[in-house]
């Protein structure tokens, strides 16, 4: 894409996203983070000032997680937390940790659907030690079937080259995810952070999969994407607070997306994973 092209498709894309706004007057943002990361200071820690932040920047519903959830043991104190959070600021939905490594942890999915009435939950494998392989991560899938949840999977907080050198993990295997997902076709999986690579060579034949474009880069990286990967399959995450959430609103400007391409992505397939 020329210098000239690439000026008149982002002009295009974000004329044609003022008009969605002014008319749906909705922004579903999938992929937050709430509370104190442990690696660095964000700006998660005051929900109060984060959920202004968003809202002024027009998103109307921010699906979260809790940074604690990474590394702490008491998850069942975490989506308490987080609940809690997010019942003061209204613009979140709390997505629950569930650690498949901890003793019991059948008994957090079910605290976060029955008690916490949490529609999400959100697995963090390579900091909680577990793979897809294993038993656990099947008996999941089943169990977000009964309890209606949906599962976030983060594919990886960050590049390996950028983390602490003593708190280092690679990115999730997802080599079995399709396997697992053609045995379980009414449970419901969202990637988050997953880049192209791993669209390509895992998920293109993998069933009730959807996925965020956070890590999605490139000139024209969300249109790109679009050409081999169903748009109702698409949803609009920011990663904020770890990546500015300006990004994301940029790798919407400069992709040349039809009126259809952009209600889907920034609000519709998201209002149908919760309907």
């Amino acid at each position: 894409m020329n210098r000239r092209n690439f000026l008149l498709c982002s002009t295009a894309a974000l004329a044609a996203s003022k008009v969605i706004a002014a008319e749906e007057n909705k922004l579903t943002d999938c992929h937050v983070y709430l509370g104190q990361s442990p690696f660095r200071e964000l700006e998660a820690e005051d929900a109060g000032a984060f959920a202004r932040l968003l809202q002024k920047r027009g998103v109307t519903e921010a699906w979260a997680g809790a940074f604690e959830g990474l590394l702490r043991r008491d998850v069942a104190e975490v989506n308490r937390a987080l609940a809690e959070t997010c019942r003061k600021h209204s613009v979140f939905r709390p997505c629950g940790t569930v650690n498949l490594a901890l003793p019991d942890w059948q008994e957090d999915v079910k605290r976060c659907a029955e008690e916490h009435g949490m529609r999400v939950i959100r697995l963090h494998p390579n900091h909680h030690g577990h793979t897809l392989k294993d038993a656990a991560f099947k008996e999941l899938l089943a169990l977000s079937v009964k309890h209606r949840l949906l599962v976030q999977l983060v594919a990886q907080m960050e590049d390996e080259r950028t983390q602490h050198p003593q708190v280092r993990v690679g990115p999730v295997d997802l080599g079995a995810l399709p396997a697992l997902m053609k045995e379980a076709p009414a449970a419901r999986v969202m990637l988050l952070n997953g880049n192209a690579a791993m669209v390509m060579r895992h998920l293109q034949e993998c069933p009730n999969v959807w996925l965020d474009f956070a890590m999605i880069e490139g000139v024209g990286g969300v249109e790109n994407l679009l050409k081999t990967w169903p748009q109702e399959k698409l949803v609009f995450g920011s990663y904020a607070p770890v990546f500015y959430w300006e990004s994301a609103k940029l790798k919407m400007q400069e992709s040349a997306l039809s009126e259809a391409h952009i209600k889907a992505v920034t609000w519709q397939n998201a209002a149908g994973l919760m309907a």
